[in-house]
């Protein structure tokens, strides 16, 4: 049951981090069709960044030493710096929706088709081959938190809640709940979020009002490009053991779906991205999941082919938004440019 925990937690945060992010660009009138995109981006910094230090060897002797809070700070940059770069490739597109008005769909398909072109094309340059991977170890290695990281033996008994979340875990993985619990907060909760959420339904009367629209927006798609930035390197660090290959699995397009089928609240939002990371979970361990701890692997017993396991999730997405698209409700002036002239 621990492992089973763990495991969909390390699927289900990267997919709510994102999905958050396309909240807040559509909440102020901006569709980001993008996310999948600006993931790949924000991997390929990121495990660029992680690779570059330990070229440059700044954080050697912490490894060596077992020195995981310097690790940690370490993890923490990289997340930094790919959350910052995710929020510079996004001002493309806000620049193309919001300054020229142009069709956002169009300029969100467009970075989706740049950014694996782009990553595979510099992937190839740095070190000649598709994949860009860490100049040293593993992520596990670096960056997972162990029972040693807090002074306990090896073979400690940590008990259930130890031993699911604090052995073999990634604080990158708390650090984006703690992450999405705040800006859930501040989406709802705090004038900046009134006002951003305003310019996604009536932006003529936010400005009326004397809000500033175009500065929303823009607001608006600069924090999903550092959400889904930072949210395609988690994905990379828990997942890919921190490389780029210019692909996240389709992670930001099944974002999207679960942010229309939380019908744009975080909290719905965290519940879909829960039921994928289940069944993601399933299909990546389903021959090795012993679900009563008796011993015996039943869904692997059962016989079915692997390929319906790794179908699941996505076949559950797509069920599921079937019979609650119905029900979501888009911001009214999602999509629409803003245009000062218009009553």
């Amino acid at each position: 049951m621990s492992f089973l925990i763990q495991q969909t937690l390390l699927f289900m945060v990267p997919l709510m981090i994102v999905a958050l992010a396309g909240v807040f660009a559509e909440r102020s009138g901006v569709i980001n069709l993008a996310l999948e995109g600006i993931m790949i981006f924000g991997a390929f910094t990121g495990v660029l960044f992680v690779r570059t230090v330990q070229e440059i060897g700044i954080f050697e002797n912490a490894y060596l030493n077992g020195n995981w809070g310097a690790l940690q700070l370490f993890e923490i940059l990289a997340m930094l710096v790919a959350g910052i770069m995710g929020s510079v490739f996004s001002l493309l597109l806000a620049f193309a929706a919001v300054s020229l008005k142009a069709d956002q769909t169009i300029g969100g398909t467009a970075l989706n088709m740049l950014a694996p072109a782009l990553v595979l094309f510099l992937v190839r340059i740095m070190v000649n081959q598709n994949t860009l991977m860490m100049f040293k170890g593993d992520s596990a290695g670096w960056f997972m938190l162990k029972k040693t990281t807090f002074g306990f033996d090896k073979d400690a008994d940590l008990g259930f809640f130890g031993n699911t979340f604090l052995n073999k875990v990634y604080l990158a993985t708390y650090i984006c709940l703690l992450i999405y619990v705040i800006l859930s907060i501040i989406l709802y909760f705090t004038k900046f979020g009134l006002r951003l959420r305003s310019c996604g339904e009536n932006p003529q009367a936010s400005a009326s009002l004397g809000i500033n629209v175009y500065k929303m927006r823009y607001s608006g798609v600069i924090i999903s490009g550092f959400l889904a930035g930072m949210g395609g390197f988690v994905y990379a660090l828990t997942s890919s053991n921190c490389s780029a290959n210019g692909d996240v699995a389709g992670f930001g397009f099944l974002a999207l779906a679960v942010m229309i089928f939380g019908n744009w609240k975080p909290l719905n939002i965290a519940g879909g991205a829960l039921l994928f990371g289940l069944f993601k979970c399933i299909a990546a361990c389903y021959s090795t999941l012993d679900i009563n701890g008796d011993g015996i692997f039943w869904l692997k017993e059962v016989g079915i082919s692997s390929n319906v396991y790794r179908l699941l999730p996505y076949v559950i997405t797509l069920l599921v938004l079937t019979f609650t698209s119905k029900k979501s409700r888009a911001p009214k002036a999602e999509g629409i440019p803003y245009d000062k002239g218009t009553r």
